[in-house]
């Protein structure tokens, strides 16, 4: 089945800028949110950056360190072949929402060596810490199994992995999440400047879970896009 064969599908700008980034869907590593694939894909497009949507094999047929081995794989993979797609292979980033934030936040922290390690990273609304009253109870017993070793919980809370050398971040959130609480993005957040690592944050007072580049009927959502876009100037991405 489709499900066992990861892909990656690369948009590629008119024109473009130098930039390159994997998008990681969302889903609960039990399936994966097409608003966060190809629309995500498109915009990033817009401002000159060649895109690879991460089709990343998850629950029920796979678990931990399935998806991140394909996360990182992508990021592999899309540098590899930055020359042919007019790229930089320096500024390879990675983007995720949700799970696919936890997944993008795991391949920052756990990458194995510079030809997977993510050049900068995009973090929406993202799963990162698995215990205690802001974990995502779904998402961690998708990724890890019901009866998880807590050690191995810990470990995976990603805001535990974050080094000298995690990549500069940029994190969005709204504020009453009712999903995925904000106090993710805030863990991640503190464990950056802990360690003096560049970041970003867009935290939006109000809005749903999952509302991917923003909804026309929440104006507030819709401001973190070009935030983001800022931030990625100011880091010399753009």
């Amino acid at each position: 089945p489709e499900s066992d064969n990861p892909t990656l599908t690369v948009y590629r700008p008119r024109v473009p800028s130098g930039p390159a980034c994997v998008v990681c869907p969302g889903g609960g590593y039990g399936g994966r949110a097409a608003h966060e694939g190809e629309p995500i894909a498109l915009w990033l497009n817009t401002l000159g950056i060649v895109a690879g949507v991460v089709a990343y094999r998850h629950a029920p047929r796979y678990r931990h360190p399935v998806p991140v081995t394909d996360a990182l794989q992508a990021v592999k993979l899309l540098r590899e072949k930055s020359g042919e797609l007019g790229a930089d292979p320096r500024r390879v980033g990675i983007l995720g929402f949700s799970a696919g934030g936890h997944l993008a936040s795991s391949a920052a922290t756990l990458f194995t060596g510079p030809e997977n390690r993510p050049d900068w990273a995009v973090l929406v609304y993202p799963v990162i810490t698995l215990e205690g009253p802001a974990a995502h109870v779904g998402s961690r017993n998708n990724l890890l199994g019901e009866k998880a070793d807590p050690a191995l919980v810990k470990s995976l809370s990603t805001q535990n992995r974050v080094a000298k050398n995690t990549p500069p971040t940029y994190l969005v959130h709204t504020a009453d999440d009712p999903v995925v609480p904000v106090q993710n993005a805030l863990l991640f957040a503190g464990a950056l400047a802990e360690k003096n690592v560049p970041f970003g944050m867009h935290v939006m007072a109000h809005g749903p879970h999952g509302v991917g580049l923003g909804r026309a009927d929440l104006p507030e959502t819709q401001t973190w896009p070009a935030a983001c876009a800022s931030w990625l100037k100011g880091i010399k991405v753009l």
